[in-house]
């Protein structure tokens, strides 16, 4: 019989149907590190979104064969460590396709037609003492003709791509930094830099993506061009950010992530209080629809297992 435990699991809202073998299931609503050893001494499954899955929790847990990833990222699991010893990880694929792309453009369009700055205006009484019937406080810009930069060329980059081609943006994809050749379909990062409207962030976080946006990239962008980031906070050095938006280098950003979350001991995009950034709390993906395709893709993973035939596998 199986023994699954789910180490976090108030972090998905969606209804889990239960795995159509014999097994033993068990919720914890949350897990920090010190109790993950605990918390798994007798599973041989363990389902993790976000709590971390390091050598040192594993190494004691003989009967664990599988973690399967609630979530797309595994940067949170030792891989390593589950390649050596046989441990199946599976992660979450695709679930996302809708959510984020509507989250991406809902940012992209408060800040081009600046709507954090209007409502402002309207809440300060500049438009009730406006001499004519409209208010024209702010510049407001169309996406219609603008240009799109996605940096990653997933399945997520791909549908905020076509969502930019349907409000007839051009899109450029960019190919890795410091790439020595361009590849078919791919746009030099330093071009896509300097000829982007709005560059949208769509890679995964790695050592050779930590940082990927600084100021020097700030510097090569356009003045009123706007970055969007709903994949990964290291990604964009946040303190160049901050300073990069107060000095007006770039035209403004929306923000679904930043590099520690929850961000307990603060962060210098917390204390941002400007109409041109928008910061949400890593909700791009939490649609009711993306979750519940999350949770029973999440028990196909299991059950393609158990059946010895994994899917969706990292290692």
């Amino acid at each position: 019989m199986e023994h699954i435990v789910f180490l976090d699991r108030d972090s998905i809202q969606a209804n889990i149907r239960r795995p159509g073998f014999p097994h033993e299931w068990r919720d914890y609503p949350a897990t920090i590190a010190t109790q993950v050893t605990d918390h798994l001494s007798n599973a041989t499954i363990a389902i993790s979104n976000k709590v971390p899955l390091m050598a040192e929790n594993l190494s004691p847990l003989r009967n664990l064969k599988m973690i399967a990833v609630c979530a797309t990222g595994t940067n949170n699991i030792d891989l390593d460590y589950c390649r050596e010893h046989k441990i199946t990880v599976s992660n979450i694929r695709n679930y996302a396709v809708n959510a984020v792309p509507e989250h991406v453009f809902t940012l992209i369009l408060a800040l081009r037609r600046n709507l954090p700055g209007y409502r402002e205006d309207v809440n300060n009484g500049l438009w009730q003492k406006a001499e004519q019937f409209c208010l024209f406080t702010r510049p407001i810009l169309d996406l219609h003709g603008s240009t799109l930069g996605v940096i990653g060329h997933g399945a997520l980059g791909q549908a905020t791509a076509k969502l930019g081609e349907a409000f007839g943006m051009r899109v450029l994809f960019a190919e890795h930094k410091g790439a020595a050749q361009i590849r078919s379909g791919y746009t030099s990062f330093e071009t896509v830099l300097a000829d982007s409207d709005v560059i949208s962030l769509h890679c995964p976080l790695t050592p050779a993506t930590h940082h990927l946006i600084g100021a020097p990239e700030f510097r090569e962008m356009r003045r009123h061009a706007l970055l969007i980031n709903t994949a990964r906070g290291g990604l964009v050095d946040e303190a160049a950010l901050v300073q990069t938006l107060k000095d007006g280098v770039i035209g403004g950003a929306g923000f679904d992530v930043l590099t520690t979350e929850p961000p307990r001991a603060g962060n210098p995009l917390l204390d941002l209080r400007l109409p041109n950034f928008i910061l949400t709390p890593h909700v791009a993906w939490a649609s009711r629809n993306a979750m519940q395709i999350m949770a029973d893709q999440l028990v196909d993973n299991i059950e393609a297992f158990v059946r010895s035939a994994p899917q969706n596998r990292v290692v």
